[in-house]
């Protein structure tokens, strides 16, 4: 069976993915009490590439259902040097051992790769606690950090509780407590994704892999609700597919082909998603391009 052009694991994919954030968070810069991160100088919006990656590893085995290869591997309450140590144990490698041969690395590594679609993917640095022979995997998928188009404006609200925390804070009259949060009126963001062919290969990545991927960058943000981030949206996933694993055209020429831009009708700053225009140039795609539209 011939795979679509954009689920062939055996080629170089570019992907543009556009999402948006409306009265929330989308991700919060811990060294600055929790505001929305942004380029300082020009005060546009930023998630970073771990939040959205975090995005993807809690949903991924949510769209795999019961299928043992789509295990996560950098998951909370689980160390990672257990899970290293598994891979040695299975494959009858002393976990001690400062230099593991060819065949053995080889082994260990495809265990690994085999269970945990979070390396496959993205790769993992192994080389922890006892397992340092391990090594690193270089994963095919990278991922960049999210910019919005326009300047965002964070918004710090303070909010009260009048459950209080200790006791004796009842006892001495205090009837409420203040906290706050931060929030973007609303930003329209983009992150650009590069899949190298040549380490997909290493590492076992196949059509279905791709599948469950573009499922979960289309729906992964409703599974990541919470009234800190407000309302986030998925509203555009492109992916640029060559025919060959090197590639036909650098990967800028095909993400700057979508465009955004403010409705002409717009007289405020932007609040909806309404408020831009989307524009796919898909006229001259160089030879042995393949674009294809998954969310617009």
């Amino acid at each position: 069976m011939t795979l679509d052009a954009h689920l062939d694991p055996a080629v170089r994919h570019d992907m543009v993915f556009l999402f948006d954030v409306t009265d929330g968070n989308p991700n919060g810069d811990p060294d600055f009490g929790n505001r929305p991160r942004m380029d300082e100088e020009s005060g546009h919006g930023l998630v970073t590439d771990v939040a959205l990656k975090r995005k993807i590893r809690n949903t991924l085995p949510l769209a795999a259902g019961d299928d043992p290869r789509y295990g996560i591997f950098v998951e909370a309450g689980h160390a990672l040097n257990t899970r290293l140590g598994e891979t040695m144990s299975a494959n009858k490698i002393d976990r001690k051992k400062k230099r593991l041969t060819e065949e053995e690395l080889r082994t260990a590594r495809s265990w690994l790769t085999e269970r945990y679609a979070d390396i496959r993917l993205f790769g993992a640095v192994l080389s922890t606690g006892e397992t340092k022979a391990l090594g690193q995997i270089y994963g095919p998928l990278q991922v960049t950090n999210a910019r919005s188009f326009h300047p965002v404006m964070p918004q710090q609200h303070t909010i009260t509780r009048v459950t209080q925390t200790k006791a004796e804070d009842i006892e001495k009259g205090e009837s409420t407590e203040m906290g706050g949060k931060w929030t973007v009126p609303y930003g329209l963001y983009k992150a650009e994704i590069y899949y190298s062919a040549a380490r997909g290969t290493q590492t076992g990545v196949d059509g279905r892999d791709f599948e469950l991927l573009y499922r979960t960058l289309e729906m992964m943000l409703d599974h990541d609700r919470s009234s800190a981030r407000g309302t986030m949206t998925a509203r555009g996933l492109y992916v640029f597919s060559h025919d060959n694993a090197f590639g036909n055209a650098p990967a800028h020429k095909l993400t700057e082909r979508i465009t955004v831009r403010l409705s002409e009708q717009l007289s405020g700053p932007p609040r909806s998603f309404g408020d831009y225009v989307v524009s796919v140039d898909e006229d001259g795609l160089p030879s042995g391009i393949t674009m294809t539209k998954l969310l617009s």
